[in-house]
C-alpha cells in the first residue's frame, strides 16, 4: 500500500497510536521499534484493544486483512505525516539547534500566538517519532506552525526537513553536544546545516543570528540569501541588548532605525537574549504589532528545569538542569558570574554523550568553575571524581540529598545545571 492509499485510510480512521497500551477505537497502531521492544508484537494486542488497523513491517505477524505489511514502519509513519502536511497551505517554522532551541519555540509560539492560531511542538518531542506525531496535529483551525527537531547523530536533521518541509527556519546555535553521536563538532555543524540546506534547495526565508560567526560562516557557504537578521549588534533587522540579570533577564530591543522597546522578562540567563531576539524577528516578519511582542515575550514564563527562577522558603534557585553539554554549560556559568546576586552556590552535573573528548569536557568546566570563585561549588557525577580541585564532589543526586538532610542549604542564590540524566531536578524539593 503507497503513501497515497495510506493517508486516504488514515482519513478515514485520524488517531495513530505508537503505543499498544493506548488504543482509542477505530485508531491505527504503527509497529515501531526500539532499543529494547518490537512493536509488531504488540500489534495483535493493539488490534483486541481496539485499534481498525496495525501497521507492520515484519510478515510473519500478520494474522488477517487488518494487518498492514510495509517495508519501515517508522518511514511510513513520517510518510504519512508528511502527506498529512501538505494538505495545509501554512508558513511552517522549522528550528533545531544546539542549544536554546525548545526555549525559543515556545517564545516563537508565544508572540505568534498574540494574532495568530498556533500549532507547535509540544515539550520535546523534536526526534523522528515526535516530529510526525507534532505534524499530525494539524488541523484546518491553524494558521502556523513551529515545528522543533533535535539530532544526535549524522543526518537526523535532513530526514526530519524532508518530513516537515519547512517554509522558513532558524538554527539557534552549533555548539559541542553529542559529540559521540556526530564524531565532532564539524560533525554537528553538518547535521544542524541540514535545515539551510533545505531552505536554500526550495528558496525559503532563514532567519539568521548575525553575531554568531558558525552560523554565519554557514549561511555563507551555502548562498542563502533569503535572510532576516537579527543579533546584539546594531544596524540589523533586528537588535538587542541586555540591560540586566539580577536574576531575571531585562533587555530593549528595536528594529533597524526603529524606537527601543524595554522588556522585562521572567527568563533566567544572558544567553536567551539570542533566542528571544529570534522570536521577535519572526514576530515582526509575521507582522504581529510591536507591543504585542514585548507583552508575549515579558508574559513567557519558563518550565520543565529550563532557565527558570524557582524561589523556595530557603533558597532561590536558578534550574537549568534539563540537559547539559560543553557550550550550554559555559553559557550557565558565564552567566552566573554576571549574575549581580549573592552569596552565589553552584551544584554542577556531569555532562553525557561525549565520547573520547568527555575527560576534556569536563576538567575544562572545572578549570572554568575554579576561575569564577563563586562562594561554593559542588560536584555530581562521576566524571568529576579524578579531577583535582577544591570542590566538594558527590558519585550522585541521592548523594546531594543525604548531604542537604545533615546540613541544610540557606539563604543562597544556586546554579542547578547538569544533564537529566544526573537528575539534579530532584533538589528542587531539598532546596
Amino acid at each position: 500500500m503507497d503513501t497515497k492509499a495510506l493517508y486516504e485510510l488514515y482519513k478515514k480512521h485520524p488517531v495513530i497510536t505508537t503505543d499498544s497500551r493506548n488504543c482509542p477505537k477505530g485508531s491505527i497502531f504503527i509497529a515501531l521499534k526500539g532499543a529494547s521492544f518490537n512493536g509488531n508484537a504488540f500489534a495483535e494486542k493493539a488490534l483486541e484493544e481496539g485499534c481498525a488497523y496495525a501497521i507492520i513491517d515484519e510478515a510473519q505477524y500478520k494474522k488477517d486483512d487488518r494487518y498492514i505489511v510495509v517495508d519501515d514502519c517508522l518511514q511510513t509513519f513520517k510518510n504519512i505525516a508528511r502527506e498529512h502536511r501538505r494538505q495545509f497551505d501554512i508558513p511552517v517554522i522549522g528550528i533545531t539547534g544546539t542549544n536554546g532551541k525548545t526555549t525559543t519555540k515556545e517564545l516563537i509560539a508565544a508572540v505568534l500566538q498574540k494574532k495568530y492560531n498556533v500549532m507547535y511542538t509540544q515539550g520535546n518531542f523534536n526526534n523522528d517519532v515526535g516530529v510526525p506525531k507534532t505534524l499530525l496535529r494539524l488541523d484546518e483551525t491553524h494558521d502556523i506552525a513551529v515545528v522543533e527537531m533535535g539530532a544526535s547523530h549524522p543526518g537526523d536533521i535532513k530526514t526530519l526537513v524532508e518530513t516537515a518541509e519547512p517554509t522558513c527556519g532558524l538554527i539557534t546555535n552549533v555548539g559541542r553536544a553529542h559529540l559521540q553521536g556526530f564524531g565532532s563538532f564539524e560533525g554537528v555543524k553538518k547535521t544542524k546545516g541540514e535545515l539551510y540546506d533545505f531552505l536554500k534547495k526550495h528558496n525559503a526565508l532563514t532567519f539568521i543570528n548575525s553575531g554568531n560567526a558558525d552560523l554565519t560562516e554557514m549561511a555563507a557557504e551555502r548562498g542563502l540569501d533569503r535572510c532576516v537578521c537579527y543579533s546584539q549588534a546594531e544596524n540589523e533587522n533586528v537588535c538587542g541588548e541586555m540591560l540586566q540579570c539580577a536574576p531575571l533577564l531585562s533587555f530593549r530591543w528595536k528594529q533597524a532605525d526603529g524606537e527601543w522597546h524595554e522588556v522585562d522578562t521572567q527568563l533566567i540567563g544572558a544567553y536567551n537574549l539570542d533566542n528571544i531576539l529570534a522570536a521577535i524577528a519572526i514576530g515582526l516578519y509575521f507582522e504581529v504589532p510591536a507591543n504585542d511582542i514585548s507583552n508575549a515575550i515579558s508574559e513567557y514564563k519558563p518550565n520543565n528545569n529550563r532557565s527558570q527562577l524557582d524561589i523556595t522558603a530557603k533558597n532561590k534557585l536558578i534550574v537549568d538542569a534539563y540537559n547539559a553539554n560543553p557550550t550550554s554549560m559555559a553559557a550557565a556559568i558565564d552567566n552566573f558570574i554576571v549574575m549581580a546576586v549573592e552569596p552565589k552556590m553552584a551544584i554542577i552535573g556531569q555532562m553525557g554523550e561525549l565520547g573520547d573528548v568527555s575527560d576534556e569536557e569536563h576538567r575544562k568546566v572545572v578549570k572554568k568553575l575554579t576561575e569564577a570563585n563563586f562562594d561554593e561549588v559542588w560536584l555530581v557525577g562521576e566524571n568529576y571524581k579524578d579531577i583535582p580541585c577544591p570542590f566538594r564532589k558527590f558519585s550522585n543526586v541521592e548523594e546531594v540529598k543525604n548531604a542537604i538532610a545533615d546540613a541544610p542549604v540557606e539563604n543562597r542564590y544556586i546554579l542547578i545545571k547538569g544533564s537529566n540524566a544526573v537528575k539534579l531536578y530532584e533538589l528542587k524539593a531539598y532546596l
